[in-house]
């Protein structure tokens, strides 16, 4: 499969690449802002013998694509693109500031979304592309909120929504778009938002769920909102 990750220089966006990779039939792009990074991961799916890793820089908050469409003359189609990127700002509501606002949904909404337009004409050349969006318990209805996260979990419910109606405005495209909203996971955005908490998951178990899901689950599934949770703080 052609698959796409974006946020694939740490955490989870790390790993799920990683997990992809052992399948050698799988051709994947990298994307994330740390050039560096992206370079080492290259390198340890290279080491499990998987040569067909692509990375380019992206900045979701922005609008160039240049590196990634020279990336892209490689590719007919994209199959999956899991839309991990994201930001998290840990302030209480009074203290938020347009600008953190803007930076949110910058790259938690805006960017995703134009992305995915960006990515059309390739989804809609695959026999069944999936979009994942990884949204998160915070902007998940009726799940428990936190001080400090209402405009990361603001952004995150948007992400949702989109989700749900992608799905049905691209159904006869035979692309479907489903949301997986996680809970706490070991990952450095999670001691942003809590501190010393240490979750029950660590990024490796969670990319193995996401990596799957991303892989199978279009199959069955289109337009759902899937809380992934062992637990929330």
């Amino acid at each position: 499969m052609n698959i796409i990750v974006t946020g694939a220089s740490k955490g989870i966006g790390f790993d799920t690449v990683l997990t992809l990779s052992q399948h050698n039939n799988n051709r994947i792009i990298a994307l994330a802002r740390n050039y560096t990074d992206l370079v080492k991961l290259q390198e340890l799916c290279l080491q499990q013998h998987n040569n067909r890793i692509f990375i380019a820089t992206h900045d979701l908050s922005q609008k160039d694509f240049s590196q990634l469409q020279a990336v892209l003359q490689n590719f007919l189609s994209i199959d999956v693109l899991i839309n991990n990127a994201g930001l998290l700002i840990n302030k209480p509501f009074l203290n938020l500031n347009q600008q953190d606002w803007t930076n949110i949904f910058s790259v938690n909404l805006f960017g995703v979304v134009t992305l995915i337009k960006y990515l059309f004409p390739y989804l809609k050349k695959a026999n069944r592309a999936h979009i994942v969006n990884i949204g998160s318990m915070g902007g998940f209805q009726h799940s428990q909120k936190f001080a400090g996260l209402s405009a990361y979990s603001a952004s995150k419910a948007a992400l949702a929504n989109i989700t749900e109606c992608l799905a049905l405005e691209w159904q006869n495209y035979n692309i479907a778009c489903n949301c997986l909203c996680l809970g706490a996971v070991n990952t450095d955005m999670l001691q942003t938002a809590f501190p010393n908490y240490k979750a029950p998951l660590n990024s490796k178990d969670m990319a193995t769920f996401i990596s799957h899901f991303a892989l199978n689950a279009q199959q069955y599934l289109n337009g759902k909102i899937i809380p992934v949770s062992l637990s929330t703080p």
